[in-house]
């Protein structure tokens, strides 16, 4: 194969690969992570047949976490990731504590160093940014409390990870690995200048560069780049607007690890955090959308590639061993901090959950680890497997979680730690015994009770989404006095329909018991106004059984999503362009109409004049 087509077969070995397994896994209900991975692990060097490059694998795989972590801070605060700094601080040093000794523990019994223990468990005690993001988006859980202290948790992980990167070559000789210099390792360009000759050193140089990193995201950055995307989007060039927003992600994150030494996932994150408070950042939120998913794929496959199954058999027990620490003593860490901080059940189990696997700093921090002779290559190829074995099991994880919804609800109302505020409007009545927690504010979260109260609301229209289109068409319907309920994943924009008066759902229509809280059965019309033609078809389903009678307007791009819809039971479907071009011609018709009447007109100049008795 010539060189110059590596990079090309790579992407299309992956993604065919995984779309394969994927949709296997997705047969057999599982995660389609499931089959993403076992795609990697057939292009992986441990299997027959065609062997990918890893190492490009791996550039790949790293624009999909920054275009996810860019995604992500899109739809995060500096106040959403400050209100969590109290309990994610802690945590992370708590396992940080927990983990490594339990790593050290096993290290041991393997007859390894002690520091090929303490990077064995430190690399047991990082979950992977991309396994916890997708698993929040698949959810609906990003703007909840519960994704917030997930993610926040992930943000003072990076942290700790980029000093652990620092001080693992400056304490390699003392562990009894080779002796290394202190030098960080990641600063380049001028910062590489003034590069430390001491541990502490090393330890300050690392602190201040961050301090300085963080500064001037937050001076520099939440002016120019708002300013740049405003500019753009002023063009009228969509094609500028969107090259203007994978410009922002990729570069910010590759100059912040280049200049400052934090990781691409760090620097893509806090430049989706200041331009999300950019009125258009939705907009470029959707314009990355089809390139994170696609990248976040190859991702996974990456993940697969580097797996060696052999362990499995070579290091049954180690493996066993790697696998309980990461699943069940991540999640107990953080199931127990959650709870010390007097948080309901209901989080304190997601955290858990979300915790509960490893990914790419475990590989980092494992290739180090043998680098500097801490640790054997035995001891990377058992994390790698952990890692792999511990992506799949997570979604079972959540779906027992799940299954214990009704147990869980019932141990937060007896120890007064449910919801009380109503997701449906504000004034709405209060559920009794939900107290919340030693002063902690009540968590509205619609997906977190199925049982939630139904709208009094009766002949109503039920709106699906509030962005362009559909804020269009709640507006007309709030001018003409119909009465409407709004179902929207944006917070801000639920907490803005509420303080009209408008009743407002704050969470995601196809997760259970949200269309029952809109009293989708007394409702009069259901519209979706969502583009996704697939998740539409799911609420007009549903709708059309909860209500035979029910009037469902959906839009869609094409004549095939439209026979899709159709489908599936809706009445009418508008699209988009074919609306255009009927207002234009309608238009155009008007005008011709109104030329033809002109004239059929009398001229007035030749109109008798009337007569005097008249």
């Amino acid at each position: 194969m010539p060189h110059q087509s590596t990079l090309i077969l790579i992407i299309v070995a992956g993604i065919s690969l995984a779309f394969v397994f994927g949709a296997l896994a997705n047969r057999l209900k599982l995660s389609p992570l499931v089959g993403y991975l076992l795609a990697g692990v057939m292009m992986g060097p441990f299997t027959p047949g065609y062997v990918a490059d890893q190492a490009l694998a791996m550039q790949l795989a790293e624009i999909g976490v920054i275009l996810l972590m860019f995604g992500v801070g899109l739809h995060f605060s500096l106040s959403d990731l400050l209100s969590v700094r109290a309990i994610a601080i802690p945590g992370t040093v708590a396992q940080l504590l927990v983990i490594p000794l339990l790593g050290a523990g096993v290290g041991w019994l393997a007859g390894w160093p002690l520091g090929g223990g303490v990077v064995f468990g430190l690399a047991l005690s990082v979950a992977s940014t991309v396994v916890v993001l997708r698993t929040l988006q698949e959810r609906r859980l990003i703007e909840t409390e519960r994704g917030r202290i997930a993610i926040g948790w992930l943000i003072v992980q990076d942290l700790a990870m980029v000093l652990a990167l620092v001080l693992l070559p400056a304490f390699s000789g003392v562990l009894g690995g080779d002796e290394a210099g202190t030098g960080t390792g990641h600063g380049g360009g001028l910062v590489a200048l003034f590069e430390p000759r001491t541990v502490w050193q090393a330890l300050g140089f690392t602190i201040a560069k961050v301090a300085v990193y963080v500064a001037i995201m937050l001076m520099v950055g939440r002016r120019v780049i708002p300013w740049v995307l405003h500019y753009i989007a002023h063009t009228g060039s969509r094609e500028l607007f969107r090259l203007a927003v994978l410009a922002i992600a990729l570069g910010v994150a590759y100059g912040s690890a280049a200049l400052f030494g934090v990781s691409f996932a760090l620097g893509a994150f806090f430049a989706g955090m200041i331009l999300a408070e950019s009125t258009l950042s939705q907009q470029a939120a959707n314009e990355t959308l089809p390139l994170r998913d696609a990248f976040a794929v190859l991702f996974f496959v990456s993940i697969g590639m580097l797996c060696n199954p052999a362990v499995l058999l070579v290091h049954p027990f180690l493996t066993l061993a790697a696998f309980v620490i990461i699943v069940a003593g991540n999640s107990i860490v953080a199931f127990g901090v959650v709870r010390l901080f007097g948080y309901p059940y209901r989080i304190a189990f997601a955290v858990g959950a979300c915790l509960a696997q490893i990914g790419e700093f475990s590989f980092i921090l494992a290739t180090l680890g043998v680098d500097l002779k801490l640790m054997p290559e035995a001891g990377r190829d058992i994390i790698l497997v952990g890692a792999l074995l511990s992506i799949i099991v997570n979604p079972l994880i959540f779906l027992v979680i799940d299954r214990l919804g009704p147990w869980i609800k019932a141990e937060d109302e007896r120890a007064g730690l449910g919801v009380t505020v109503s997701v449906l409007h504000p004034g709405a009545p209060v559920a009794q015994g939900n107290a919340p927690a030693a002063g902690k504010p009540a968590e509205p979260e619609p997906e977190a009770d199925a049982a939630l109260p139904p709208t009094s609301l009766a002949n109503h229209a039920v709106l699906i989404g509030y962005g362009r289109v559909g804020s269009r068409v709640g507006e007309d319907l709030i001018a003409k006095g119909q009465a409407l309920l709004v179902v929207e994943e944006r917070r801000l924009v639920v907490e803005s329909l509420r303080a009209r008066g408008i009743e407002a759902i704050l969470g995601n229509a196809a997760q259970e018991g949200m269309l029952e809280a809109a009293n989708i059965a007394g409702a009069r019309w259901l519209i979706s106004a969502i583009p996704n033609p697939f998740e539409s078809a799911n609420l007009v389903e549903h709708g059309r059984i909860a209500n035979p009678g029910l009037h469902i307007i959906a839009r869609a791009h094409s004549d095939d999503e439209v026979a899709y819809l159709k489908k599936y039971g809706a009445d009418l479907i508008i699209v988009g362009e074919v609306e255009i071009a009927r207002g234009m011609t309608a238009r155009i018709g008007r005008d011709i109409a109104a030329d033809e009447a002109r004239k059929a007109a009398p001229d007035p100049r030749e109109t008798p004049p009337a007569s005097a008795s008249a």
